[in-house]
């Protein structure tokens, strides 16, 4: 085994606050949807997607796949989700041991009064700190990331 290639005081205090800026950006958004609009993060992690596909529903898969959770995190979303009217589980047409996602009307209604707020919270804490430059440079550098994660959980 090689010896770790630790990281030096410059790329140390980068990840550092990077991941604290993660942690602190995902809280501050989470409290203030939470507070403006009675959703979740979790909920709006569902909400998304559903909201975007042409007929409002989606596989529990490509649920999961999207918000990178794992098979019982889902089911509970999604369970808690139903109860409060959010969306309905169906099951899948093409196959039997599929589960649908369906967007309610009070589901649709619950996104669309969010965003707004939502959107302007992303803006006020992020968007709007950035030059167009560094918009564009951090985007290349998360598309290089997140390249090289995929190609990892594929190999």
């Amino acid at each position: 085994m090689t010896d770790p290639r630790w990281l030096d005081d410059r790329e140390q205090c980068l990840w550092r606050t990077w991941r604290q800026m993660h942690i602190d950006l995902t809280s501050a958004l989470d409290r203030e949807l939470a507070r403006d609009s009675g959703l979740s993060g979790a909920d709006y992690a569902i909400l998304v997607p559903l909201s975007e596909s042409p007929d409002g529903r989606l596989r529990a898969r490509e649920l999961r796949t999207e918000a990178k959770w794992d098979r019982s995190r889902l089911a509970h979303q999604l369970r808690r989700m139903e109860q409060r009217g959010l969306i309905v589980r169906e099951d899948c047409d093409e196959d039997a041991r599929g589960t649908m996602a369906r967007l309610t009307p009070a589901g649709r209604e619950a996104i669309e009064m969010a965003a707004p707020g939502h959107v302007a919270a992303v803006r006020r804490y992020f968007v709007d700190h950035l030059s167009d430059e560094e918009i564009d440079t951090l985007r290349s550098v998360a598309d290089r990331v997140l390249a090289r994660i995929r190609a990892a959980e594929t190999a």
